[in-house]
């Protein structure tokens, strides 16, 4: 019984049109799908991921404009890692960041591969690493103009940050069954673990920072909500919510989401983590070629749509 990687991650943004313009045109991903927080219709849910919203591409923002600046700490996904095929992919996106003005660090080298390090403009913790030409299941959107072979080919996985590795670890080996596959020191005498899932590689790893010095994270705009992990179906998420059960996690029930199916639990106080399927997909409800360019609702919130979209401040997105 294995999670498959990735499936999105989901943050928060307090500037909604300039995280869309971030997100399409600096980055070159594509607006799949513009929709509200199902569980709090005022806010925006904007999803950005590849051509096709493949699952294991899909970044997600909740628009919450009040809400104060994230705090970066301990106890928290820290870092989101996008994957691109090559060095020169690299050596292309530091020089877009300088033309853009976008903040970054030099390219480094981690766990074998190289990696380039930047923020969005909110302080959202983004990396992009070299995934060395592995196998790619989804299509790039070339809609920005950014050239295919630099493209961003959806995730490569995410960084925990966690004060001990004692309580952590056993629910991401023993429960999840991740394989600890590298073990580093960093910069700052800091432990860095990677678990892989499914055999590992691109889109499989989850990177794990021992920081017990730091306070604890406090999420706001340029943070990260939750992430979420693949599933085929209903049939494998059923057997991982009884496995989650059985071990006294506390989970959520099932949640339709209309383009995946979800379930949810913590592994820390901070830390939320979800299981969704691969499918129905964002082409539920739109033509392929026009996703992202009106306000999708799911059916159950389609009756509200006037009393929706009254309350929500339009977004003007550049479709490039």
């Amino acid at each position: 019984m294995q999670l498959h990687g990735v499936h999105h991650v989901t943050a928060v943004t307090a500037q909604i049109s300039k995280n869309a313009a971030f997100y399409t045109q600096t980055l070159g991903l594509r607006l799949v799908k513009k929709s509200v927080n199902q569980d709090d219709t005022s806010a925006y849910h904007l999803f950005y991921a590849d051509k096709l919203g493949s699952p294991g591409t899909d970044m997600t923002f909740f628009d919450w404009p009040d809400i104060g600046p994230n705090y970066r700490g301990s106890d928290s996904i820290a870092n989101t890692l996008f994957r691109v095929n090559g060095r020169a992919a690299l050596d292309y996106w530091v020089a877009r960041f300088d033309e853009l003005g976008v903040r970054h660090e030099g390219i480094s080298t981690f766990a074998g591969r190289d990696m380039l390090r930047f923020e969005d403009p909110e302080g959202q913790q983004l990396t992009l690493v070299d995934d060395q030409g592995a196998s790619y299941e989804g299509e790039v959107w070339l809609g920005a103009g950014i050239p295919e072979e630099h493209a961003i080919r959806g995730f490569y996985g995410v960084a925990l940050s966690t004060p001990t590795l004692n309580y952590l670890e056993p629910i991401l080996t023993q429960v999840l069954g991740w394989q600890e596959t590298h073990r580093e020191t960093n910069a700052d005498d800091e432990t860095v673990i990677v678990y892989s899932m499914d055999g590992g590689g691109p889109g499989k790893e989850v990177h794990v920072v021992e920081q017990p010095k730091l306070r604890s994270a406090r999420l706001g705009a340029g943070g990260v909500h939750h992430v979420a992990f693949r599933v085929k179906d209903l049939d494998e998420q059923r057997e991982w919510r009884q496995r989650l059960v059985r071990v006294g996690l506390g989970v959520s029930q099932f949640i339709d989401r209309y383009y995946f199916n979800s379930i949810y639990f913590r592994v820390s106080n901070n830390i939320l983590f979800e299981i969704a399927t691969d499918g129905p997909g964002f082409a539920t409800d739109e033509p392929l070629e026009t996703l992202g360019e009106r306000l999708a609702l799911p059916p159950f919130l389609e009756p509200h749509r006037a009393e929706i979209e009254a309350g929500l401040k339009p977004i003007e997105v550049q479709q490039a």
